[in-house]
């Protein structure tokens, strides 16, 4: 079992971001791994904003970060690129904070003409942070995303088996992780 953070860089509280990541956080629990979530949002913006890297909740995200297997890092594309409360956490990680970590980056956006910010803006970043393995990430356009009264979330056929396939590679590659090796 590994232990996965999924980080939700989206500033909003109704964010079909983060809740596309909680339903994602649900296979990845019953595939046996232990997924503790980080929603950025409730981080304090006078921390993140402050570059305050003493603050509490600095310290208990870089914490988090240090203990996980794998990362899942979710973000809303806003022109071109991923979230500044997601760029705001990062920079004030470790340098090298992703060392030795299998990630999955996944991104939702309302045009596919942003499906590469995945590559071309969040990959270079998590690669800078040492990441051992970043693993196909996925996009998901707004519009495959459903929210139900309950909360629940349910994902538009074909990119429900896509972000299926996803997780499951990235989730298979937590179990080849050197990492995970050395602890067992």
């Amino acid at each position: 079992m590994a232990t996965v953070l999924s980080v939700s860089g989206s500033p909003s509280v109704s964010s079909r971001t983060n809740r596309l990541l909680r339903h994602l956080d649900h296979r990845l629990t019953a595939q046996g791994h232990q997924v503790l979530p980080l929603d950025v949002r409730t981080i304090p913006a006078e921390a993140l904003l402050g570059a305050d890297f003493r603050h509490p909740a600095i310290v208990e995200a870089t914490e988090l970060f240090a203990r996980a297997d794998g990362v899942v890092v979710g973000t809303p594309v806003y022109k071109a690129s991923y979230s500044g409360v997601l760029k705001a956490l990062l920079d004030l990680l470790p340098q090298y904070a992703l060392t030795g970590k299998t990630v999955l980056p996944l991104a939702t956006g309302g045009s596919t003409a942003h499906v590469l910010a995945i590559d071309y803006a969040l990959r270079p970043v998590l690669n800078s942070m040492g990441a051992a393995h970043i693993v196909q990430g996925w996009f998901t356009l707004d519009k495959d995303i459903t929210v139900h009264e309950d909360g629940s979330v349910s994902v538009a056929s074909g990119a429900s088996e896509a972000l299926a396939q996803v997780v499951d590679q990235f989730s298979a590659a937590l179990g080849r992780s050197p990492l995970l090796a050395k602890a067992g």
